[in-house]
């Protein structure tokens, strides 16, 4: 049974409150509802969903639970390793660029919180490139949260700030986009296990249409997000 303490860290991790910038990014989300491939309610589920379960959980989420593991045995050149192999799977300038600024945002705020350990701050301050699964794995793992409840909340952020994207983009109503959220979560307990499965490093991030995306979005010429 989870602590109340337990519940109220993943709650802290995934609200939209924490200051990393998700909410400015929409991963080539932006540039498909641009160029007409993404109209509908039904159209933003579809490309949603398929990056939640084939980019998301094969790659970030697995990520998340191999740096969790080397962020509780203290293992600094196992997470300096994950880290460099994780940022080498982001396909274009901004998806890089965002992984890296959520990260350094992420970082500096528990370098200033008083329960995260010397070790910890150590790690973090002489990296120079941290992604932000890096990020997130360090707080988890000092908070002792279980893995599957930590994927399921990372997945869980992820796709509450997609499904927002796509709210303020198509443009689509409130009601439209707590239905996509309310269906696609159900699959988020499967995707979480299958990421701790996952997790010894077999990562698949094969996603061209988003990367395509993600391109084509670096020169639209009006922009309501960074990626």
């Amino acid at each position: 049974m989870k602590t109340d303490l337990s519940l109220i860290r993943l709650l802290h991790l995934a609200s939209p409150a924490l200051p990393v910038g998700a909410f400015s990014y929409s991963q080539g989300l932006e540039w498909a509802v641009e160029s007409g491939t993404i109209t509908t309610e039904a159209a933003a589920k579809q490309w949603i969903g398929d990056a939640l379960h084939f980019a998301l959980a094969r790659c970030e989420a697995p990520a998340l639970i191999a740096l969790m593991r080397a962020w509780s045995v203290a293992d600094r050149d196992e997470i300096k390793r994950l880290n460099a192999e994780f940022i080498a799977t982001r396909e274009t300038a901004e998806i890089r660029a965002e992984t890296l600024q959520m990260g350094y945002s992420l970082a500096r705020l528990l370098r200033d919180l008083e329960d995260m350990p010397k070790e910890l701050k150590d790690t973090l301050t002489e990296s120079s490139e941290i992604a932000f699964p890096m990020a997130w794995a360090a707080a988890a793992a000092t908070w002792q949260l279980d893995e599957h409840d930590a994927a399921t909340s990372y997945l869980w952020a992820w796709l509450e700030n997609q499904v927002m994207a796509a709210v303020k983009l198509v443009p689509l109503g409130q009601t439209s986009g707590q239905r996509m959220l309310s269906a696609l979560a159900v699959d988020l307990p499967q995707l979480a296990s299958a990421a701790i499965e996952r997790a010894s490093g077999d990562w698949e991030n094969f996603t061209p249409g988003m990367t395509l995306a993600s391109c084509l979005h670096e020169t639209q010429y009006t922009r309501l997000f960074r990626s």
